[in-house]
């Protein structure tokens, strides 16, 4: 399709945790029930409207059924690019979105109602492939960036710096990315798993599973539709193959030193991330602009910004899952991000 395409933000607010209810927080986000959420606060006022907004009581299928989630499955399928990424304040639901539970292991699976956008995407995608009629390879790689430097989730041993390349026909690229082929939902759960384990997290004040590097997840769709005539036409395999992509990201969280506790090693990692994440905004920010007063858009800036390149204002089709915290402490992350998703809805892609 030549038709603009925005990323269609969505925002999905968590419940108060046991802590803030504790400390008295007030709730100060509200669902309006018509996809916008409303913030109401002392000096703050304000109502967003987004493509979809789920409160604290939607359920993991309900993300995945009102986000759009299943349509960018389809168009994988079809050889289109797509990403989703979830991204927020630490601790504000953005793993267990798209992942579900972290307590989960291989031998301890995680409920079915509780599985994330991820395994719901896997079991979807598998479905429609069986169904089309069509010869479908699938292969999946996993990537963290760590303090700016990207390390494979699957290959064996310890996790070790990979180059990022730059070509004219690929775009920015990871080299020497392990690529693993499979054919079941059991499978491609436990590379999920696998990765998912060897990345980087940390502890802090406002999250006890806090990721400490953006991941990304990426499957890789190659199918080839059967010709019903094939057997007569001179030209063997003459039906045009397709090559997708569906590519999950999930960014750390934001985060200020000053209400997480972080010293050390956990204050560089803070510093690297939001870095990431502001050159994110920034690119962000310069894309919503109208095409004709555009400048340079820096995606040289950071890895994050290199890797998405193509998802932001690219050929890809963006689906963006905005997690915040309704906690009155919360107030001043919660707008930025609401805020940033709002910048995000101007984006137009070609996909």
């Amino acid at each position: 399709t030549a038709t603009p395409l925005c990323p269609h933000p969505t925002i999905r607010v968590r419940p108060l945790t046991c802590t803030e209810t504790r400390r008295g927080d007030r709730q100060v986000v509200h669902s309006l029930g018509n996809s916008t959420v409303h913030v109401s606060a002392a000096r703050h006022d304000a109502t967003f409207g987004f493509s979809a907004v789920f409160d604290a009581g939607a359920s993991q299928e309900a993300v995945f059924e009102g986000s759009g989630m299943r349509q960018l499955v389809e168009l994988a399928i079809d050889g289109f690019s797509c990403t989703v990424f979830a991204f927020g304040q630490t601790g504000s639901g953005k793993t267990y979105t798209l992942m579900g539970p972290l307590t989960q292991t291989e031998t301890r699976p995680a409920a079915r109602g509780l599985l994330g956008l991820m395994q719901r995407s896997f079991a979807c995608l598998l479905e429609q492939s069986r169904s089309r009629g069509s010869d479908v390879a699938l292969s999946a790689s996993y990537l963290e960036i760590y303090n700016e430097q990207v390390r494979d989730l699957l290959s064996p041993g310890p996790p070790c710096a990979l180059p990022l390349r730059w070509s004219k026909t690929r775009g920015f690229y990871v080299e020497n990315q392990l690529s693993v082929d499979f054919e079941s939902l059991e499978a491609i759960a436990d590379l999920l798993l696998q990765g998912s384990q060897r990345r980087r997290t940390s502890a802090h004040a406002l999250n006890r599973h806090s990721s400490r590097s953006h991941a990304l997840l990426t499957i890789h769709v190659r199918s080839q539709a059967h010709d019903p005539l094939q057997h007569m036409s001179p030209q063997p395999g003459a039906c045009p193959s397709k090559q997708g992509t569906l590519c999950f990201v999930d960014l750390a969280g934001s985060e200020r030193v000053k209400e997480t506790g972080s010293s050390g090693e956990l204050s560089v990692e803070a510093n690297s991330i939001n870095r990431s994440l502001l050159a994110l905004g920034h690119c962000i920010s310069l894309l919503a602009k109208p095409q004709g007063k555009r400048t340079h858009i820096p995606y040289r800036d950071s890895k994050l910004t290199r890797l998405l390149a193509r998802s932001l204002g690219g050929s890809g089709v963006t689906l963006m899952v905005a997690c915040i915290s309704p906690s009155s402490r919360c107030l001043s992350e919660t707008l930025s991000t609401l805020h940033y998703a709002s910048r995000a809805c101007r984006v137009t892609t070609r996909p």
